[in-house]
């Protein structure tokens, strides 16, 4: 049987846009209050005000689970007019309603564990729990089996940390004390690794020392690096490879001064150059990131093998 006050209460709960939107998405699926403010972008005050007026006039119910809410429409109870309604609305092409639809599906995936779909493609830019730089490089670390290794300018042995499980041995050289110091400090329960204060430039190692020896960061640096890299050249063993990151040449030595720099970075082609005559056999020598800040500093990574004829 019709009743006026009934309709016109039916008729006011429909008449605001954020109702009808919360009652669309309601239709979806149980959700929480934060859950339909993150879609919406509705305050939690007024979405609480919106679902408190909506459960009153029989729209929606909700059941507590701990510490919170979640409400679902009350379907079956609904007026065959209202469900008309929300019918249309779920099926339009409105604006605001698509854009729900969307936040609500990004929001599912999350929920089954997948990544946002707008993550493709631009990952690196994107922070998920747990997906940091460290945690890749450890990853990739576990699947190495690099022989012995001499880190050269390791500094306090951060970079070492990811690779040492990878190495048969592991040697830190540093100029600082200090710097070495904290490398032995930071290294101490991995028995493959050793650190100890040594100059690039005179290494107190036997020709044919090592299976790997690395330059992270380190030549721009260095005073002399055409000797650094030919005694690199002289602990490697035949068919051993040297791999060097370096600042690509740049203009913004008011930059890198400060932090010692003494050349303004080298370019690929005088990387390959420089292990060339070494008598080094190069591989690669090319830009392999660039940083988003600016003065967008690049970085070259460079890796040369020792032939048996070296």
């Amino acid at each position: 049987m019709f009743e006026l006050a009934a309709a016109v209460e039916t008729l006011n709960l429909l008449g605001d846009e954020s109702r009808i939107r919360l009652c669309v998405l309601l239709k979806q699926r149980e959700m929480s209050v934060s859950e339909l403010v993150r879609v919406t972008g509705i305050a939690q005050s007024r979405v609480s005000s919106h679902l408190s007026r909506l459960r009153e006039g029989g729209f929606v119910r909700d059941r507590r689970a701990g510490a919170s809410s979640f409400y679902a429409l009350a379907w079956p109870s609904l007026p065959k007019a209202v469900q008309a309604v929300i019918e249309d609305a779920v099926a339009s092409t409105d604006t605001t309603l698509v854009g729900d639809r969307k936040r609500l599906a990004r929001l599912d995936e999350e929920g089954a564990g997948a990544l946002p779909a707008s993550f493709a493609g631009q990952m690196e830019r994107h922070y998920s729990p747990g997906r940091t730089w460290q945690s890749l490089a450890t990853g990739l670390g576990a699947l190495l089996d690099l022989g012995d290794v001499l880190d050269v300018g390791s500094g306090d042995g951060a970079a070492a940390s990811f690779l040492a499980r990878g190495c048969a041995s592991l040697t830190c050289v540093d100029t600082s004390a200090r710097m070495i110091e904290a490398a032995k400090e930071r290294l101490a329960a991995l028995p493959n690794v050793r650190a100890q204060v040594a100059d690039v430039h005179d290494l107190p190692f036997r020709a044919a020392s090592f299976d790997a020896v690395l330059l992270f960061h380190t030549l721009t640096y260095v005073e002399r690096p055409p000797r650094a890299v030919s005694e690199c050249a002289r602990v490697l063993r035949p068919g051993g490879r040297l791999v060097v990151l370096s600042l690509d040449a740049h203009e913004h030595t008011k930059i890198t001064a400060p932090y010692g720099e003494r050349h303004a970075g080298f370019s690929p082609r005088s990387l390959r150059s420089l292990l060339s005559r070494s008598g080094l056999e190069p591989l690669t020598s090319e830009v392999a990131s660039r940083e988003a800040k600016k003065p967008h500093f690049s970085v070259v990574l460079a890796v040369a093998r020792k032939t048996k004829t070296s």
